[in-house]
C-alpha cells in the first residue's frame, strides 16, 4: 500500500495500491501508522508524497463506498471525517510537505495534495473534484482548503462543475506551485525536494507556524510571527549561519 524511504533529510512516501491508489479505512490507518513512525525520528525535514502508479490517486475506494452505502448517513459521513483527520494531521506537520502530482489526482487524491504545503504537477496531469456529479460533494477538506488557495469563485467553479483542470492550468490558478512537462517531472521534482531539504529545519518550521495563523482571526498573527522570529534568533544554527554571512559581507 505504501513504500517509505528516508534518506538525505527526505522522507519519501510512495503510494502503491494498484490500480489507482484508492483510499479506504485501511489506507487511512496505514498512513497514520507511517506518520506515527516518522514523528519519532529526527532524520528528515521534508515529507515527499508521491505515487508509484500512473495516477496520483483516484480518490475513495468504490468497493468500500458501495459496502457502506446502505448504512446510516452518520456512519457514512464518519468515513469522510477519517480522511479529514488524516489530512489535517499532514497539514499540521511542522516539517515541509510536498505532493508530487505526476498523474491524475481525483477527489480524495486531490484533497490529499491540498493538505500538503507544496504541490508540483505535470502539465498533463488532471486535477479534479468530481463528487457533485454523483449528487455528493468533497468531504475530506476540499471545500475548505481549495478556496484558500484559489479563492471562492474559482473553487466553486471547480467543485460545482466537477470538471478537471490540467497541471498547467492549475499553476495559473495558484492550485500548484510548479507545473512541468511530464518528461521532465522526476528531474524537476528531485531538484525541488533537494532545495527544501537543504533549509535549516527550525527556520522552515517557524515559518510554517507563522503562516498557518495568517487567516485565523482569533489569533494575533503578528505576535505569532514575532515569537517565531525569536525562536529562530535563539537557535544555534541561526547564529552560525548569520555569523558566517556577516563575516563574508565584511570581507568584501
Amino acid at each position: 500500500m505504501f513504500e517509505l524511504q528516508v534518506a538525505d533529510a527526505v522522507a519519501t512516501v510512495t503510494m502503491a495500491r494498484a490500480p489507482v491508489n484508492a483510499m479506504n479505512d485501511a489506507w487511512v490507518a496505514g498512513f497514520h501508522e507511517l506518520l506515527d513512525g516518522l514523528e519519532t525520528r529526527d532524520d528528515w525535514s521534508v515529507l515527499r508524497v508521491r505515487s508509484g502508479l500512473k495516477l496520483f490517486s483516484g480518490g475513495a475506494d468504490l468497493k468500500q463506498y458501495g459496502a457502506n452505502f446502505d448504512k446510516s448517513v452518520d456512519e457514512q459521513a464518519a468515513a469522510g471525517m477519517g480522511y479529514q483527520k488524516l489530512f489535517s494531521r499532514i497539514e499540521g506537520l511542522p516539517r515541509v510537505t510536498l505532493a508530487e502530482i505526476k498523474g491524475p489526482a481525483l477527489g480524495g487524491g486531490l484533497e490529499l495534495a491540498l493538505a500538503c504545503d507544496l504541490r508540483i504537477a505535470s502539465e498533463e496531469a488532471k486535477l479534479c473534484l468530481p463528487e457533485v456529479k454523483l449528487g455528493l460533494m468533497p468531504g475530506a477538506g476540499g471545500t475548505q482548503r481549495l478556496p484558500r488557495l484559489v479563492g471562492p469563485a474559482v473553487a466553486l467553479k471547480m467543485i460545482l462543475s466537477g470538471e478537471p483542470v490540467s497541471g498547467g492550468e492549475a499553476l495559473g490558478l495558484g492550485l500548484v506551485q510548479w507545473a512541468v512537462p511530464l518528461a521532465l517531472f522526476d528531474e524537476r521534482a528531485d531538484a525541488i525536494v533537494r532545495q527544501f531539504a537543504a533549509l535549516p529545519p527550525h527556520a522552515a518550521q517557524a515559518a510554517k507556524a507563522a503562516v498557518r495563523v495568517a487567516f485565523d482571526r482569533s489569533r494575533d498573527g503578528y505576535a505569532v510571527e514575532t515569537d517565531c522570529v525569536k525562536q529562530c534568533l535563539a537557535h544555534p544554527r541561526t547564529r552560525e549561519l548569520v555569523g558566517a554571512f556577516l563575516a563574508r559581507s565584511s570581507s568584501r
